[in-house]
């Protein structure tokens, strides 16, 4: 069976903004008009193999940071992870494809809830919000893929991963996810990229709002 991701054509997608590499930090009118209006209006499904190999398109991926007060979740992904280009390495965000299950008004919104709520049981009520996007063209794989990076705040003990045989995950300080990474942990790439600029996304002072209890979000 054939599988379908979404995407855009990579003229249409990065026509304001030109080719950059990073994280590029946003507010949010200046990316809903460079960035989240043009995916809603241009984007479409198209077969994942072509999209895989033909850099005339680009992957929308939606990429979440979990964040608890000055905290970030932090991921290992473990030899049980399906996709073979991710195993033992750690990361920073939840991303994933755009599915054709996710098709509406806001596939990437849509996206981004699946994909936490098939990684993570978070208590309480999941509203991520997006605050930049992150490309990079340096790598094969980086080439056909652009995302679109979210911020969800959330209090520590109401996160747990759901498969422990595929992912680790706890929160750390940004400090120690830095310092890992000198020590030469072996962080995804976009991972890398994010936390040299995560200062302004991780607010010391912020206090995650209370979360009923009992409540789950669930694919």
């Amino acid at each position: 069976m054939k599988e379908f991701v979404f995407v855009l054509k990579r003229r249409d997608l990065l026509e304001a903004s030109g080719p950059f590499r990073g994280f590029r930090p946003l507010d949010p009118a200046d990316l809903e008009e460079s960035f989240l209006g043009r995916i809603r209006r241009c984007g479409f499904f198209l077969e994942r193999d072509r999209a895989e190999r033909d850099p005339d398109f680009k992957q929308i991926i939606p990429y979440t940071l979990v964040l608890s007060r000055d905290r970030i979740f932090a991921f290992r992904r473990l030899e049980g992870q399906a996709e073979a280009r991710l195993r033992r390495k750690s990361s920073i965000g939840i991303g994933g494809h755009i599915e054709v299950v996710d098709a509406g008004p806001d596939p990437v919104r849509s996206g981004c809830r699946r994909e936490i709520a098939e990684e993570l049981a978070v208590g309480g009520p999941v509203d991520p919000e997006p605050v930049g996007v992150l490309n990079d063209e340096e790598n094969e794989v980086g080439a056909v893929h652009f995302g679109v990076v979210h911020r969800l705040r959330v209090d520590a003990g109401s996160v747990r991963v759901r498969e422990e045989d595929r992912i680790s995950g706890d929160f750390v300080g940004l400090a120690d996810l830095r310092e890992r990474a000198r020590r030469g942990e072996d962080f995804e790439t976009w991972s890398c990229l994010l936390l040299d600029a995560l200062d302004g996304l991780v607010d010391a002072g912020a206090v995650a709002g209370r979360h009923p209890a009992g409540g789950e979000l669930h694919a």
